[in-house]
């Protein structure tokens, strides 16, 4: 039989229109458009936290470029939906899906939370990346998160954060005790079991305090957010061993059953763009950081010093008491201890062959 040109083309034309519209449901639906919402510990317009490079809003901004458009995040800073530190609580509960802000704040909830923002004495950036993203470490976090229904990634770094700012000079042990002190975490723990009264509060209410003489010490960053707060205007002895927090991980904490329901492209970007923010704000704040001393150093007269070498062996030995005492009483925090040390034993040796013999034999 001949086929008739105009009749296969007219059928082809047909079968094609056919096909067409059954294709256009799954075309729509996979460009459909996903908003999720995230709040964060920290107040809009908080560089690094809240905006500039490596921030919740880059971030955001980072996903819907890479997705299309697809998934998009809507930002709120703290007390917009949530307070500061209720976070935690609103992704479980589903009421947002996700929050930005530092694994330590939820140390009430899981102690071991503390270990994936900052050990005292613990490692600095490259080691806590090295362990997070390739030593056990992330695994580790969704784990601990696991009874609460949500996972976590790492998703910004301050680098070594300061001591801290205070009224008078730290000479000894002995003025620690009855010190009035700004600091969260595990490093709060350690302060209280050396006589200092801690306080944990929010960014925003850090320099009033100090101020009004409410507080005697405070810690929150680093130079330059330091600076921004004004803390430079409340105190002049600015302490730099950063004992406590050798690098500070910021948390993307997500609801896991909403993580679920996200298509594995879309969880690929979201964890993608959280790793590069978390390289990219860790580089802001080198910058950042290295302008700011100078400047509070040059121009403000603060005092810049590292803390009395008997103080520094203090802390570390009440911080290896505080973590026995945690170890002791949970499997779980023992389990995430043992990880982060070991590989924290084994980073410690490359790093004097490697970091620390440059900078001993050719920095000088």
């Amino acid at each position: 039989m001949q086929l008739n040109r105009r009749s296969f083309v007219a059928r082809g034309a047909v079968a094609g229109a056919a096909s067409a519209t059954l294709a256009a449901p799954a075309i729509v639906s996979a460009q459909s458009t996903i908003t999720w919402r995230m709040t964060s510990a920290y107040p809009k317009g908080s560089p690094f936290y809240m905006d500039g490079p490596g921030s919740a809003t880059d971030l955001a901004k980072r996903v819907e470029a890479m997705s299309g458009g697809r998934l998009r995040i809507q930002v709120f800073g703290a007390g917009e939906l949530v307070p500061a530190f209720e976070g935690f609580d609103a992704v479980r509960a589903g009421t947002v899906e996700m929050n930005h802000a530092n694994a330590y704040f939820w140390t009430g909830k899981t102690f071991a939370a503390q270990y994936f923002t900052a050990v005292p004495f613990g490692m600095n950036f490259q080691g806590i990346n090295g362990w997070l993203y390739d030593g056990g470490g992330q695994e580790l976090w969704n784990e601990v998160y696991a009874p609460f229904g949500m996972i976590a990634m790492p998703c910004g770094n301050t680098g070594v954060q300061m001591t801290g700012w205070f009224k008078k000079e730290i000479n000894s042990v002995a003025d620690l005790k009855g010190l009035k002190m700004r600091i969260p975490g595990l490093a709060g723990k350690v302060y209280a079991s050396m006589g200092v009264d801690v306080k944990v509060l929010p960014g925003g209410e850090i320099f009033p305090a100090l101020e009004r003489g409410v507080i005697d010490a405070a810690e929150f960053v680093g130079p330059f957010q330091d600076r921004r707060l004004g803390l430079h205007k409340a105190a002049k002895f600015y302490y730099t061993t950063g004992w406590h927090e050798a690098a500070t991980v910021s948390e993307l904490l997500i609801n896991k059953a909403a993580w679920d329901k996200l298509p594995r492209d879309l969880q690929a970007i979201v964890s993608n763009a959280a790793a590069a923010c978390n390289v990219i704000g860790e580089a802001w704040c080198q910058r950042a950081n290295s302008d700011a001393m100078e400047d509070l150093i040059k121009n403000h007269r603060v005092v810049a010093k590292p803390l009395p070498d008997p103080v520094i062996k203090a802390l570390r030995t009440e911080t290896e008491k505080v973590l026995a005492e945690a170890v002791a009483k949970d499997p779980l925090v023992k389990k995430v201890h043992d990880s982060y040390f070991s590989f924290k034993a084994k980073f410690d040796r490359w790093s004097e062959i490697s970091e620390e013999a440059y900078h001993v034999k050719v920095r000088g």
